[in-house]
């Protein structure tokens, strides 16, 4: 079995490009999760 077994392709990150939990049609912006953890601490800390 490969990594890049494109069958379940996944999107890549909008920031990092590293492959998130999304797959390739996901409508929207995709984060992976390291990503979407940081974003939401930035959200959180800019009140």
């Amino acid at each position: 079995m490969s990594d890049h077994d494109h069958s379940g392709a996944l999107a890549e990150c909008v920031l990092c490009r590293k492959p998130t939990e999304y797959p390739e049609s996901h409508k929207g912006i995709t984060l992976c999760p390291v990503c979407e953890w940081r974003e939401a601490e930035r959200i959180a800390c800019s009140g």
